[in-house]
């Protein structure tokens, strides 16, 4: 049997049970259960190096108020849900793919739908990967992610005419050539990201940022991570479909020198936890 690919926590949609929030979260990256078929050339704690470590922890009291929280449980090393099922790197099949390319530019630097480098431009392989394999992760684990977050955003939009999902994820604290054409420059403690104003009404995006400005935090907006395919994938903002990435900065909430939180996860928790009981009251009386 396939090992679980993905949890729903908090309310679910099933047996027709009706949401209880216009907020639906997600966790794309905080997984780290290796699948038996990854086949890696490196060992475990490389291949972590990639994660959104205990994301899906900080937002989870949020699924006690009613609000879902979706999370992968695989790695994003293995297959990362925040691209496209087309977003493939030709560099790492044997043989071309039969269909469209979805190329997202991520290849470049090898972190296209399957990661074929790691941050460090470590190969994460010593093959080349079948095309055969490339389709059964997409459909094993990207399609069932995709479509479950799908139903929990739908489910919310029947219900009150809106939904706001926040994408969640981690970043590392300083900057990097890839991304900022620099390393080693302070982040920001955290990072929005609308592609361009295109996922999320304008006024949402203000009051998340003006709201974590206001408990002190340093924040950005598209600068440097505008937002990936889960939020392009589901947005329609003139149809009260909104998507905002959140990056919050590694270093508010963990250990530098291994995968463990210290002092200031809890009040980072906190604060997270009082700013989507502001976007939830927005929404809910906008």
């Amino acid at each position: 049997m396939n090992p679980p690919v993905l949890a729903v926590h908090g309310p679910q949609t099933h047996a027709g049970a009706a949401p209880s929030s216009p907020l639906v979260l997600d966790s794309p990256h905080s997984g780290f259960q290796m699948p038996a078929d990854f086949g890696a050339a490196l060992p475990e704690a490389a291949l972590r190096d990639g994660e959104d470590s205990f994301i899906d922890q900080l937002y989870l009291p949020a699924t006690g108020r009613g609000v879902p929280l979706l999370a992968a449980l695989f790695p994003r090393t293995y297959l990362d849900p925040n691209r496209h099922a087309d977003d493939i790197d030709p560099a790492l099949l044997d043989a071309p793919w039969p269909g469209p390319l979805a190329d997202s530019g991520k290849s470049r630097i090898g972190k296209s739908l399957i990661w074929r480098t790691m941050i460090d431009n470590e190969p994460i392989y010593a093959r080349r990967l079948t095309v055969a394999e490339v389709q059964q992760r997409v459909q094993r684990y990207h399609a069932p992610y995709h479509r479950t977050l799908q139903q929990l955003l739908d489910a919310a939009h029947a219900r009150f005419g809106v939904v706001v999902h926040i994408n969640c994820h981690s970043m590392g604290p300083l900057s990097s050539v890839a991304m900022e054409g620099v390393d080693g420059q302070p982040r920001a403690d955290m990072v929005l990201g609308d592609r361009d104003g295109s996922t999320c009404a304008p006024e949402i995006t203000a009051l998340v940022r003006s709201t974590l400005a206001g408990m002190g935090y340093r924040v950005q907006v598209n600068d440097p991570f505008k937002g990936v395919e889960l939020v392009r994938a589901y947005a329609r903002p003139a149809a009260g479909r909104h998507s905002l990435q959140l990056e919050v900065n590694k270093r508010l909430y963990m250990r530098d020198d291994r995968i463990e939180t210290h002092a200031g996860f809890a009040t980072l928790q906190a604060h997270l936890m009082q700013l989507l009981q502001v976007v939830e009251e927005h929404v809910r009386h906008a």
